[in-house]
């Protein structure tokens, strides 16, 4: 139920994230979803791929700074309101939510989340304890 996130550190600096994304593309890896943060220094780009233990290697070949983090992806009803459930279930269970991005897929009737929290394990367990869909790492690349 863990899926394998980059989290990589860019300098805001023209043709950064050119050089990172031609560097995953070299080697062979497809991105299926993404974030950036950024602040006026520096920004940290988190990307979901196909096949993050290679992208890994590829970035830090070129001496790029990436970390590789786990995080969850919860499946979420596409109407008013479906959101705020996981959400709930999470905070009632005391499990704080660290950061969220979404993305979407043309193979589905649901939007998903992606989401870094304190303890994926029993993020994953309280959620589909209540009926929240939680996809593995194969299932989420599947769909995409």
């Amino acid at each position: 139920m863990i899926i394998k996130q980059l989290s990589i550190f860019v300098e805001n600096k023209r043709g950064r994230l050119a050089e990172i994304t031609k560097a995953i593309a070299a080697a062979g890896v497809d991105i299926r979803a993404l974030s950036i943060a950024d602040t006026t220094d520096f920004g940290i780009l988190r990307l979901i791929v196909n096949k993050p233990d290679e992208a890994a290697v590829a970035l830090k070949e070129k001496g790029i700074t990436v970390s590789v983090t786990n995080v969850i992806a919860v499946g979420i009803d596409d109407t008013p309101g479906a959101f705020s459930v996981p959400m709930q279930i999470l905070a009632d269970a005391d499990i704080d939510v660290e950061y969220m991005y979404a993305f979407i897929t043309r193979k589905s009737e649901k939007a998903y989340v992606i989401l870094r929290v304190a303890d994926n394990d029993a993020a994953a367990k309280v959620l589909m304890d209540k009926g929240v869909e939680i996809l593995s790492e194969e299932e989420f690349h599947e769909m995409m």
